[in-house]
């Protein structure tokens, strides 16, 4: 199998790195070679989060550079125009339509760009953009937009939708459990 490289983009205190957990303990349980580097930039403090996943047969560095990725899943528009160089040709954007401004929108230095979505589709990027963060309420919580975009990406594989609910009952406590499997079955869904 080639490698397929995964990039995990957005905010501080949005769950990448549980979604990383997530697709990683399911990937080794599927018997791929896996490596996940992730990066913090004052992550809490609403700064960026990017976590680099690679897999397939053997993986030598989870570092993706510009132009490998063959997915970026985003939970915020501005965090998937911020690293879509790093897509390859071909590859797909999922993106969480939610708008969350960054320091200098909030001190009002600069305004959100509003059409980023537009102009990435405009650019040839596919982008697969859905509302994550209503789905993630209607299923129990707004934290759960990470399991939404995890169900969403699990549209892009060929592993068992049962292999994925495994993961999440595996990688949540237990108290959470029905409400991440309801938030991925509507970010299947969508």
């Amino acid at each position: 199998m080639n490698t397929v490289r995964l990039m995990i983009v957005g905010v501080g205190g949005q769950g990448s790195l549980l979604a990383s957990k997530l697709l990683g303990r399911l990937l080794v349980d599927e018997g791929y070679d896996v490596k996940v580097s992730e990066v913090h930039g004052m992550s809490q403090r609403g700064g960026s989060v990017v976590t680099y996943v690679q897999f397939g047969d053997k993986v030598y560095s989870p570092v993706i550079e510009q132009g490998e990725a063959d997915f970026i899943v985003s939970f915020e528009k501005l965090e998937a125009a911020r690293h879509v160089a790093c897509l390859k040709k071909g590859g797909t954007v999922i993106v969480n339509t939610q708008q969350i401004d960054p320091m200098p929108v909030i001190t009002g230095a600069a305004t959100y760009p509003e059409t980023v979505l537009d102009e990435m589709t405009a650019a040839g990027v596919k982008v697969d953009a859905l509302d994550a963060l209503s789905l993630a309420q209607k299923a129990g919580s707004a934290k759960a937009v990470n399991i939404v975009l995890m169900g969403r990406l699990a549209k892009y594989f060929s592993m068992d939708y049962d292999k994925w609910i495994a993961a999440i009952e595996k990688s949540v406590a237990p108290k959470f459990v029905e409400m991440n499997k309801k938030a991925f079955e509507l970010g299947y869904n969508a």
